[in-house]
Order: structure tokens, then sequence, then C-alpha cells
């Protein structure tokens, strides 16, 4: 919105400093600074409204210390982060850029199934929510939109040759040789050299065209919306978790966005280049300070919780970005404590099931499912819990960026 204003006016009337806002930085920086400042100076009066509609958390009893004093403090807290990255991304970003598009439609589609669970759990009094099922299908219709818009739409391409170099270090305008721009499934295997793999080599072996790739794509990009989205559900279990560990997430994605984006970066770092890509990184810095804010009031002891509404967006965001920057084969390593919170669960169901259908008697490996709250078992203070896992996120993320030249 004021890109466009901005734009007129340097174009129209030659407006001083106007043409600042062609400059992904200076956008990416305010994006932050005004995203920040709301969920900080709005938050408060969220919370306060919560408290008075009564919109509480319903606590299960799990036997974990501390847990009944988390009785009644409000949730649906996702809302703050939803409307602090929206508000400064519609009048910040290109809205005319798709891949901006799709990550709107993501955190407005993945929001509301969000608040729909956390509606039926708070005024309907259902503990379970919205069922299972209906979150898995309005999971797969997202990745099945964002599959195939990625691979139909025609704005979707990479850069197959960028020995030619801008002199532009950051406009969006730096794009000067789209006939080397091509349509691709194309994918970056991290750890080795000329590491583009291109998802038709898992079809192509039977002679089957390029353009029917989407029947191995969609149902990928499918997979990893789910799973991430259900992984950052698992973690949101104590104060600060998922909010803490999305945001180290977040800002390796930025990196990788605004390098991949960059003409100059990609060819430095021999790197796929992806035109037009460098525009998410407003919508990145936006939901990163969304995030920090909304860390002041979500640490312990937390004064809201961010419900289904914020923890399925985080993790469709995450995965829709790192699909987008074409980077979703690292995401084991940059959200693995995502991964490792989920397979402890799929490890204790697992685990209990066989040994009941064996022995009669479900044992368990670890005291309690997802991975935090073994480690309440064990006596750790959850503060404790929450800060070693941002240590570990901290670690993957610095080890996730090193591929970039690591190769």
């Amino acid at each position: 919105m004021l890109y466009n204003l901005f734009e007129f006016l340097e174009q129209q009337y030659q407006f001083p400093g106007a043409s600042v806002f062609q400059y992904i930085s200076f956008r990416s920086a305010i994006a932050i600074i005004f995203s920040m400042g709301f969920s900080l100076l709005f938050g408060k009066k969220i919370i306060s409204y919560l408290r008075r509609q009564q919109i509480g958390e319903s606590i299960r009893d799990l036997g974990l210390d501390g847990q009944k004093e988390k009785e009644g403090t409000p949730t649906m807290g996702g809302l703050i982060i939803i409307f602090s990255t929206l508000i400064p991304v519609l009048f910040l970003a290109r809205l005319d850029n798709i891949y901006i598009i799709l990550l709107l439609i993501t955190m407005i589609w993945m929001g509301f199934i969000g608040w729909l669970d956390d509606y039926i759990k708070i005024f309907k009094k259902n503990k379970e929510g919205l069922q299972g099922r209906f979150k898995v299908i309005g999971q797969v219709l997202l990745g099945a939109f964002i599959g195939s818009i990625l691979f139909f739409h025609p704005d979707v391409k990479v850069r197959a040759d960028i020995n030619t170099v801008s002199n532009e270090i950051e406009s969006l305008d730096n794009i000067s040789l789209h006939k080397n721009d091509i349509k691709a499934t194309l994918t970056t295997i991290p750890l080795f050299k000329n590491n583009e793999f291109d998802y038709h080599m898992l079809i192509g072996w039977t002679g089957i065209d390029s353009k029917f790739t989407w029947l191995v794509f969609i149902p990928i990009v499918i997979f990893i919306i789910t799973a991430v989205s259900n992984g950052a559900n698992l973690t949101d279990g104590i104060d600060g978790l998922a909010a803490g560990i999305s945001a180290i997430i977040i800002f390796a994605l930025a990196v990788f966005s605004f390098v991949s984006g960059n003409i100059n970066f990609a060819s430095y770092l021999n790197i796929m280049y992806i035109p037009n890509v460098g525009e998410i990184v407003v919508f990145i810095s936006a939901f990163l300070g969304s995030l920090i804010g909304f860390l002041w009031f979500n640490t312990y002891p937390a004064e809201i919780f961010m419900g289904d509404t914020g923890s399925l967006t985080l993790g469709a965001i995450i995965s829709v970005i790192a699909v987008i920057v074409r980077k979703e084969l690292l995401i084991p390593l940059l959200c693995g404590v995502f991964f490792i919170e989920t397979l402890s669960v799929i490890i204790q169901v697992s685990y209990f099931r066989y040994t009941r259908t064996k022995t009669g008697v479900g044992q368990r490996i670890f005291k309690m499912a997802p991975l935090h709250h073994h480690f309440q078992k064990l006596g750790y203070h959850e503060s404790k819990i929450v800060s070693r896992f941002w240590i570990i996120g901290i670690i993957l993320a610095v080890l996730t960026i090193v591929t970039l030249k690591l190769r």
C-alpha cells in the first residue's frame, strides 16, 4: 500500500526520500519495529479484553508442578501475533507479489482453523476442541492450494543463470534478465556441491513428462505443511517455548529469503536465485517482531497463551516460507525442536501400543510426551527447559545457515 504510494510520489513528483521504499531492508526494518510496537502496545489491552470475556485456558490435570496456577490464563493470544503481522505487511509489502499473497492466505486460513479450535474449547466447553480430522483436512487443503500455486503460477520461477549480476544491491527492480528465469520444481540438497534436486526425478525414470510433476510435488508440500504445523502445536506446551523457537527459526529463514532473493548474494554464495522472493523478508520481519512482542507476555509466568490460533499458524507459516525459498529439506535440522517433540510423541504412543499388544500392559519410554513434559516430570523448572530448548534452537539455526557455504 505505502510502497505503491511512494512509488507514485517518486515517479510523478520526485518526492524527496520516496525511493527509499523500494529497498527491502528499509521496509523490513520498519515492519519489525511496527509489529513489535503494535504487539507490545495493544497486547495488554487484548489480554484485558480476553480476561473480561473469561476467555481462559482450561487445564487438564497432568500432574505437573504449577499446572493448576495456569487455570484461567487468557488464551487465543495467537490473535496478537496475527494482527501484529498483518497490519504492517498490508502497509509495507508489495501486495502484488505472489509469495506475499500466499503467506497472507496461509496466516488467515490457519489462524481461522486454530481460532475455531480454541472457540470450541472455550465457549462450547469441549476440551477436545475441533476434531483432529477437521484440522488435518484444513492443513491438507492449504497444502494442496500452496503446492498448486507454486507449481502452476507463472510468477514462481528460479534463475537458471546468475553469472550476470546487477549493480544494485537490494532494490526490487534489480532483475534485468528475465529470459533466464525458468519454471522448475527445483529444491536445494544441503551439504552437497551442485546441490539442486528436481522433484521430476522422482517420476522422470518412468518416462512421465515434467508437466505431471505436480503428482509428487503437491503431496510433498501437503506433508510438509501438515507435519510442521502439528509439530509447532505439540511444542506449545509450556510458557514461551513455541513462540521463542519459532522466532529463532523465522530469523534463519529471513537470512535464506534475503540471500536467495538477491542476485548478488546468490551469485557470491553460488546458491539458487529466486526472483521476487526477497519481498517476503518484509513479511518475515513483521512476523518476527510480532513474536518478540508476544513473548513479552508469554514468557514465564505467562499472562496469555497463544492457543491453537497461534501454534497452528506458526508451523504453517514456517513450512510455507521454507518451501517458497526451496529449503524444505533443511526443515528437520532448522525445526529440530519441533521434530524431536513430534518424534517423542510418535515413539511414546507406538511403544505403548506395541507393549500393550505383546504383554497386555502398555509401557512408556518417556515419563510423559511431548518431550518438554518429560523434563518437567524429572523436576526441571519450565523456565530452565525453555531456555535450554532455545539454546538448542539457536545452535540448529546456526548450523542451518552454515549450509549456505558448507558443501
